[in-house]
């Protein structure tokens, strides 16, 4: 069957077709930017346009956009993509991602005009703002939830404290009004460290990002637990590669993170009774990846508890021992530099845990005018948000 013969009246009627009825934002705007055709969902939602400026409909200005699509399309003759922030005919906030592209004359192919394409996203960004907000909900549930059930067992010791110091007092026993009045401090110092901890991860704090070594990061680290290991009768021993180059971190977060890692690997080895107890802190560089390691050889996990252990306040470490924060604090701060936390662990055998930093996803140092020039980082791993625990 032949097909059938299109005249022009029938091709221009398709095409207002068509053109009016597109589902998104269609206008065509000429050199003094305004709009000289728009579509049937542009008059609906920005209202009558014809012959008005496209800045005046799009967003209630009296000048142009200093980042307007159109001008970057008619100065380059390209194509060009952009999100921007409007108001709807009825005062509210629209939110869309406009493609400007030129359209040339026959004659001599100069660009006439540009025809602007943009897709409404507000709802879009609705749901991510009303994402954030459950997130910050959920993470003040968690707090009070955890405060609730950490603080119990520090009242239980300040109560159990406060009657070995009265026993004391009754008895006139010098000895254990002492124990008392250790018990007393003990308890108070750790509920002092445990509502700071949580309300900093509820709270949360943007990184602060600089150019460091990350050699000496972990160095510090291992410094600052050497006594302490040795104490415990726990072999705590650095391996760093040479020559790794300066990288943007967070120092105080990077800190954080590897500090949790290793008094972590040092209450598991802890309670173990072995003699060859020990702890390594590996750093090195494959790939354009810059990697921490804990490694410790104690108690380790069984798959269940690998499941856990990135999750709301779960902690290996006994009623009263641990906050069950570290590691979320950890996995959050990991996140925010691009990275990933990776945990391999065998009960009975030890755990490693390793911090994956891909250099190309690193955050801008915060203090663009000191940084050494950068690409932009990519977003974080929206794969692998999830830390990796293989069984």
């Amino acid at each position: 069957m032949p097909s059938p013969v299109m005249t022009e009246e029938t091709l221009k009627e398709q095409y207002d077709i068509l053109f009016d009825n597109t589902p998104c934002f269609v206008a065509v705007i000429d050199r003094d930017f305004r709009i000289i055709q728009a579509n049937r969902k542009f008059r609906e939602t920005f209202g009558e346009s014809y012959g008005r400026f496209c800045y005046e409909m799009y967003k209630d200005k009296t000048e142009r956009c200093p980042n307007c699509p159109a001008e970057a399309a008619f100065s380059t003759g390209v194509e060009h993509t952009s999100t921007q922030t409007g108001v709807d005919r009825d005062g509210r906030e629209t939110h869309y991602v406009v493609t400007a592209t030129p359209l040339r004359g026959a004659a001599n192919g100069s660009v006439k005009a540009v025809m602007e394409i943009a897709i409404d996203v507000t709802r879009l960004r609705e749901l991510e703002e009303e994402k954030l907000v459950a997130e910050r909900l959920a993470a003040v549930g968690q707090t009070v939830a955890g405060l609730a059930h950490g603080v119990k067992n520090v009242i239980t010791g300040l109560e159990g404290g406060l009657y070995v110091m009265k026993s004391g007092l009754k008895n006139a026993d010098v000895e254990q009004l002492g124990k008392g009045l250790s018990m007393l401090d003990n308890n108070i110092e750790r509920i002092s460290h445990f509502v700071k901890e949580f309300l900093g991860f509820a709270k949360g704090r943007l990184p602060q990002t600089q150019w460091i070594n990350p050699n000496g990061v972990a160095r510090d680290v291992v410094e600052l637990y050497r006594e302490t290991a040795a104490r415990a009768g726990i072999a705590l021993t650095a391996e760093f590669q040479d020559f790794i180059p300066e990288a943007p971190f967070d120092p105080e977060g990077l800190h954080t993170c590897l500090a949790n890692l290793v008094s972590n690997a040092l209450d598991a080895c802890a309670m173990t009774e072995k003699k060859d107890a020990r702890v390594i802190v590996r750093t090195k560089k494959e790939n354009d990846i810059i990697i921490f390691e804990v490694t410790d050889n104690g108690i380790g996990m069984d798959c269940e508890v690998k499941k856990k252990v990135f999750t709301n306040f779960f902690s290996t470490k006994g009623s009263g021992k641990g906050t069950g924060i570290g590691l979320l604090i950890t996995k959050k701060i990991v996140q925010e530099h691009g990275g990933r936390v990776d945990v391999v662990s065998e009960p009975g055998q030890g755990s490693t845990f390793r911090l994956i930093f891909p250099v190309s996803r690193l955050p801008n140092p915060t203090n663009e005018s000191c940084a050494a020039p950068r690409n932009q980082a990519a977003p974080a791993l929206q794969d692998e948000e999830k830390a990796h625990s293989r069984c």
